[in-house]
């Protein structure tokens, strides 16, 4: 049997360098034939390091598979910021390497100096990272008194994250920004939002954000049935309270994919994802002036991972992944959604559909009939002025069946099969 590669080891490292480094890290770094990192990075080795140096192409992601390959057999060493398994570059190289061949060594990360500099407990710090990511999801970690934590792509980044939380209605946040963390230009900029007076400077910063909710914004909560306020829509949404009803039922849990079935303004599967970071959803609306709208909402909601799918569906449902639970707001009289719906679910998956007319309800009753769940009627009046005095005006009640598909055997991983 051929012999196993060796392990690549990925060391982490700060802006303090090389004499921030471990004995062990050190002799890793000098012992190794290819070098791999950053340009900065593989700056901050002495001569001593006489490996092979390598810088990662941009995008970087694509490329390692190719690049681990390109130096079989060779000893590497890849330099990483920080600690390579909190947002690095360890989890690339874990899945395309597995565990057993990588040897990790960390080093403190940026969360746990910014955490020590202004004394921030980290198990009370929500961290949120834009590096690769569209600055609109820091605005679903936004709330009144919270302290956050923002990993910058670049030296632009503190200037956007002012300018989301104007737009956000948190304005007057106190942020700080603190720069080369560890290393001997450490500096530490400070502001509000509303008033940030600091052009871009260095790209390697972290932004601390003690989140202050300015007087009249609104109010986002973070549980299911935010206010119809928070949403543009043009009457085709699910109200607040039949809303979060439904997500109740649809019980999202983290890592899970939800399809979201006549999408109308996005809010079942936007305040799905809002539930957890890890929470992923595809919203199938064939309206284009709708879709687009959809992506407007979950931007400024923070989930601007939100998969939109212009189309009719069954159609539009064909190369969809499998999903963890399906809802359906729209379109219930398609021939043979239902059933395509049905036969994407895996064994345990969730269905949950809604309809205000008699005839979706009369195929809602059928599909009762033939794989059970529950039936369910949704009622919601509001209190309303007549003449001098208050009154109930009712909504049309919603009726609602929801059920598990029966789990008869292993189901698949949402993330890696399609229909």
């Amino acid at each position: 049997m051929a012999d196993r590669p060796a392990p690549v080891t990925v060391v982490g490292i700060g802006a303090d360098g090389w004499a921030g480094l471990t004995d062990a890290a050190r002799a890793e770094l000098t012992g190794a034939q290819v070098l791999i990192g950053a340009e900065r990075q593989l700056d901050l080795l002495p001569p001593s390091c006489h490996g092979r140096r390598v810088t990662w192409p941009s995008p970087l992601r694509p490329a390692v598979p190719g690049l681990l390959a390109a130096h079989t057999g060779s000893s590497v060493a890849v330099l990483a910021s920080g600690d390579p398994m909190f947002y690095g570059i360890g989890r690339a190289l874990t899945e395309v390497l597995g565990a057993d061949r990588l040897r990790v060594l960390p080093h403190p990360s940026s969360v746990s100096y910014a955490c020590a500099r202004i004394g921030w407990p980290a198990e009370d710090t929500e961290t949120v990272t834009l590096v690769g990511r569209p600055t609109a999801r820091l605005a679903a970690a936004l709330h009144d008194g919270r302290r956050v934590l923002v990993l910058s792509a670049d030296a632009g980044t503190p200037a956007e994250v002012a300018a989301l939380l104007r737009e956000q209605g948190f304005g007057p946040s106190r942020i700080r920004v603190l720069e080369q963390l560890g290393g001997p230009g450490e500096d530490c900029l400070e502001g509000t939002a509303d008033h940030w007076p600091h052009p871009p400077r260095d790209p390697l910063n972290i932004v601390a954000v003690d989140c202050r909710r300015a007087p009249g914004a609104l109010r986002l909560g973070a549980v299911p049935g935010l206010p119809d306020d928070a949403y543009a829509h043009d009457g085709q949404l699910t109200k607040r309270h039949v809303r979060a009803a439904t997500l109740g039922v649809l019980a999202p849990a983290p890592g899970e994919l939800l399809w979201d079935i006549g999408g109308g303004s996005g809010s079942i599967a936007i305040e799905w994802m809002r539930t957890h970071p890890s929470c992923r959803a595809i919203t199938v609306e064939r309206d284009p002036e709708r879709a687009a709208r959809i992506t407007r909402n979950a931007a400024r909601l923070g989930v601007p991972a939100l998969r939109v799918v212009t189309g009719a569906a069954p159609g539009a449902l064909n190369e969809l992944p499998v999903p963890d639970a399906v809802f359906i707001g729209g379109g219930l009289t398609a021939p043979g959604l239902l059933d395509t719906c049905w036969d994407a679910l895996p064994p345990g998956g969730r269905l949950v559909a809604n309809t205000v007319t008699l005839e979706s309800e009369a195929l809602l009753a059928e599909a009762h009939r033939r794989h059970g769940g529950e039936l369910a009627r949704l009622a919601v009046a509001h209190a309303v002025p007549v003449g001098g005095f208050t009154g109930w005006r009712q909504a049309m009640p919603v009726t609602q069946w929801s059920v598990h598909k029966p789990p008869t055997g292993p189901a698949p991983h949402s993330g890696d099969t399609h229909r």
